[in-house]
């Protein structure tokens, strides 16, 4: 397994230092984030669904990838060059101030499409229907489930699996059936619903932070 470089270790000795109960996730915390590289590395994406507050989390996750979360990250000069090409005005201004993303969708995000496919086929299929049409092989699927039973992301998983894309689990302590068939499963230590969407936050601020050290800094 290949190992992380030494400030990417700093990232997860902060998180535990900062909350010392997630000391027992460190390996799951490392193998996710190591699926997350190679996904980006090779030019793929993450997917990701939840309901309630994880569907929340899904989005402020996107956010945190999609444009700067701590570190800087301008175009390259060649993008940048087209831009002021093709509109020496607005491309000067985009040129200036367009970030660089690693790309993201949270399948939480999507009113007309999800609700069309809920109200004409299936409701807890919904998910899975996103799924099927936005992945391709060697994308990851980030499925957040405080219980790890949330039949919308199971079913999700089920298509991820058929299509070749990697499944990370983002669950409570119990696991549930979500952590038995993902690849990875970070399972925070609490039972309490609340107590484990509160552990979830640092979890993936410091899976994001380290996405960008690797990638941008």
């Amino acid at each position: 397994m290949k190992k992380l470089s030494d400030g990417l270790e700093r990232r997860i000795d902060l998180l535990i230092s900062r909350y010392p109960v997630l000391d027992t996730c460190r390996q799951d915390i490392t193998d996710a984030y190591l699926i997350l590289e190679k996904c980006y590395e090779n030019d793929h994406k993450l997917l990701i669904a939840g309901n309630g507050g994880s569907a929340a989390d899904s989005e402020h996750i996107a956010g945190e990838l999609m444009k700067r979360f701590k570190i800087a990250r301008p175009v390259p000069a060649d993008l940048a060059s087209k831009l002021k090409e093709i509109d020496p005005v607005r491309g000067e201004n985009l040129a200036r101030n367009l970030e660089r993303g690693l790309m993201a969708i949270p399948l939480v995000a999507h009113e007309a499409l999800t609700t069309a496919y809920i109200n004409d086929v299936d409701g807890l299929g919904v998910f899975a229907q996103q799924l099927y049409g936005f992945g391709r092989p060697g994308d990851v699927f980030l499925g957040i489930s405080t219980s790890g039973n949330s039949k919308n992301v199971l079913s999700a998983t089920v298509v991820a699996r058929a299509l070749g894309i990697k499944v990370i689990g983002l669950t409570g302590e119990n696991g549930g059936e979500l952590a038995k068939i993902a690849d990875v499963a970070i399972k925070v230590p609490s039972q309490e619903t609340y107590m484990i969407q509160e552990l979830h936050l640092p979890v993936y601020h410091c899976l994001c932070l380290m996405l960008e050290d690797h990638f941008f800094s």
